[in-house]
């Protein structure tokens, strides 16, 4: 996000992140990549914010099990539909924590 216009970006990511979300409705098990990177760009975002320390440590850890499941399915390796379930849980959680009050 620009220093200029945070709400430009804001919408900006809110509206690449809708279209990531009917993606994800249509083949999870592809798009949970992408969902990754998007979410991986939110939390460096996120870094100059005054999170609790412990807060971001469970942001983090949602987001690498996520990960991990998406690398997994990257590798061609078996990943159950209920870990991909999960991992897009754990995107949405840590999308979540991190939006604006008045964007929640």
């Amino acid at each position: 996000m620009s220093m200029n216009e945070p709400g430009l970006d804001l919408q900006e990511w809110e509206t690449r992140w809708a279209e990531i979300e009917a993606a994800l409705a249509e083949d999870p098990a592809t798009e949970l990549p992408l969902a990754c990177d998007e979410i991986e760009q939110l939390l460096a975002l996120g870094e100059g914010e005054p999170l609790l320390r412990a807060q971001h440590i469970e942001l983090e850890a949602a987001y690498l099990a996520a990960r991990e499941i998406a690398d997994r399915y990257e590798q061609g390796l078996e990943v159950e539909p209920g870990d991909i379930a999960g991992a897009i849980e754990n995107l949405r959680f840590v999308r979540d924590a991190l939006r604006p009050a008045d964007q929640a």
